[in-house]
């Protein structure tokens, strides 16, 4: 049966690929500007830097777009989002996380989300200097934009115009079942941390394995990414960027995440545009996390997509990039509504591009979504207010 699975999924993710343009395959791109910002216990962060493309570059008042991944990822998984607001006249700086992609390792005790708030401090003090800024931040990404606020919460106050929390979660994290029966989340919570932290000195084992049962890993990777059929090469990138990961970077901030509870944070981002964007299927930030997020942040713009799961920004590109894109037009144009809102992006179906949408579903979703347009950009409905806890 999960041979039999494995195999059918693995047949749906080349259909998916066939008939693209090569160019669509292709998740490397090449920034205006490379450099290494110097954190604060020295280790070396890789930055890159894309200059804005289209007329409207350069207008005064427009923020910086500033990414920050998960994870096990690193700033690759945020090519399609690159690219759209680039080529829509955004500045764009994406770094690799301390550990990842090709940012340089720090001692053990460094792994901790507060550092990767300093971090990410430090970051848009070089990269980007005074002026306004948007954060991006998925999953650990998030967890470091909150961080971020109680490092240096006039830094927020004062360059922070609009934010974006996608897949991600203020605490709780050893409450999630991954998607399965809660004995066997709670089993996995007690094990894996010891499993990872002897796993960290046979880092050769790894390697070994992982190239012996690529597809099978592949397939796991699939599960736990994803919440609808993707095309292979979007899901082989996104174990090219697990796998990627040393294991003495995943053991280090696993312990982490089950103390982290950084609902007091939020109260910095009151008042700046926000947008909470989750999937319905998300195994390991579920809808109710991204729900406590929007109740610490009233007036936030919260975007849950049907069948998508945590990696959701390389699973429906092009519905994340219109919402971005709508929240950086927000944050130059007018400060954050009061109220509280919800959006649901019904999205089905299996046909899409790594370039947006394709399956009839997906597009008349999308169309649907574009089409209820009010004052704020999409139409929403006010629900009860409730006060932060």
């Amino acid at each position: 049966m999960a041979a039999e699975r494995l195999w059918r999924g693995r047949r749906t993710a080349v259909a998916l690929d066939s008939g693209r343009p090569e160019q669509d395959r292709s998740y490397v791109e090449t920034p205006d500007v490379e450099m290494v910002v110097v954190a604060s216990d020295g280790v070396p962060l890789h930055v890159e830097i894309d200059e804005a493309r289209s007329p409207s570059a350069g207008q005064p008042g427009r923020p910086t777009v500033v990414f920050s991944h998960g994870y096990c990822m690193s700033l690759q998984s945020w090519v399609f989002q690159r690219r759209a607001l680039r080529e829509a006249g955004y500045r764009v700086v994406l770094w690799d996380q301390r550990g990842h992609g090709r940012s340089g390792v720090g001692d053990r005790d460094s792994y901790d989300i507060d550092q990767l708030g300093e971090d990410l401090s430090m970051v848009i003090r070089t990269a980007v200097g005074d002026g306004p800024v948007v954060l991006v931040g998925h999953s650990m990404g998030g967890m470091t934009m909150m961080a971020m606020a109680l490092v240096d919460e006039e830094q927020v106050t004062a360059q922070v115009v609009g934010a974006a929390f996608l897949a991600t979660t203020t605490g709780r994290i050893a409450e999630v079942s991954f998607g399965l029966a809660r004995p066997i989340g709670q089993l996995i919570h007690w094990v894996a941390p010891a499993a990872a932290l002897t796993l960290a000195s046979r880092q050769h084992l790894v390697d070994g394995t992982v190239r012996a049962g690529r597809e099978i890993v592949d397939f796991f990777v699939d599960w736990g990414s994803f919440g609808s059929p993707v095309p292979l090469s979007i899901a082989q990138l996104t174990t090219d960027m697990i796998v990627g990961t040393r294991m003495d970077t995943i053991s280090a901030f696993m312990p982490r995440f089950s103390a982290h509870d950084k609902r007091e944070a939020l109260a910095a981002y009151r008042g700046t545009e926000a947008l909470v964007l989750n999937g319905t299927r998300d195994k390991l930030c579920p809808p109710d996390h991204s729900a406590e997020i929007v109740r610490q942040l009233p007036g936030a713009e919260h975007v849950v997509v049907q069948e998508a799961g945590h990696i959701i920004m390389l699973e429906h590109p092009q519905l994340v990039n219109e919402q971005l894109m709508a929240l950086v037009q927000r944050s130059h144009r007018h400060p954050a509504e009061a109220g509280s809102y919800d959006l649901d992006a019904l999205v089905s179906g299996a046909g899409r591009s790594a370039q947006g949408p394709v399956g009839r579903h997906e597009e008349a979703a999308t169309r649907r979504a574009l089409h209820r347009r009010s004052r704020r950009g999409l139409r929403t409905r006010p629900r009860e207010q409730e006060p932060p806890s």
